[in-house]
């Protein structure tokens, strides 16, 4: 059985998690990360040497970085949906994929650490507002890319609405002020209207 190592409100275990209730595909899960420890045992160093979370094993095949899991067991249970067939909506789907991780992470880290994670008394307002500005941006990408589509990459909903999902509906649910967005709205909406995101991804922010 597949085995995931990752506390369940690490944002990039919940794309696996997510990931894998959409394709039925069975997993155990151990906490680890934060406040439960185990990723700076040597056991776990030998699983993934950077010490983060997710990290998976399945039939002694060891993989990390939750983007890379996500391709995985999508091409492994959903040949054809979560992972297209056709290789231009792959590539698409991919492209939004990497966008998450390279452009929008960066810009939306220092909101969810400043609000989240930081006590109230210590935090910097203006690094997080300027943050929050340029989210505000890069947010506005999404919505003009879901013009006319239900999902990111199409009709279809893929793996590539999986990363975005995850870390939009973060910055969707902060309290922030943010520009209006109607089809990135909608497809929020989709989303939630999915049992395997409501169950795994639309959780207590922590």
């Amino acid at each position: 059985m597949l085995k995931i190592w990752g506390r369940a409100n690490s944002v990039n275990v919940r794309k696996v998690l997510w990931c894998c209730d959409e394709l039925g595909a069975p997993f155990e899960r151990m906490d680890a990360g934060m406040q439960y420890g185990v990723v700076n045992t040597p056991e776990y160093r030998k699983l993934n040497p950077n010490g983060l979370v997710p990290t998976i094993e399945e039939d002694g095949f060891v993989l990390w970085e939750s983007h890379a899991i996500v391709r995985y067991l999508a091409a492994k249970h959903g040949a054809g949906k979560l992972w297209p067939a056709d290789l231009r909506v792959r590539a698409d789907a991919d492209r939004w994929m990497d966008w998450a991780a390279g452009s929008f992470l960066p810009a939306f880290r220092p909101v969810f650490w400043g609000l989240v994670r930081t006590p109230a008394e210590s935090r910097d307002m203006k690094a997080i507002n300027e943050s929050a500005k340029k989210c505000g941006e890069l947010a506005g990408y999404v919505d003009a890319a879901l013009a006319g589509r239900r999902f990111i990459a199409g009709e279809q909903f893929t793996m590539g609405d999986i990363p975005l999902g995850c870390h939009l509906h973060l910055w969707l649910n902060l309290p922030l002020e943010r520009p209006a967005y109607a089809n990135l709205a909608a497809w929020h909406k989709r989303l939630l209207e999915r049992p395997a995101f409501d169950k795994w991804v639309n959780t207590k922010i922590s």
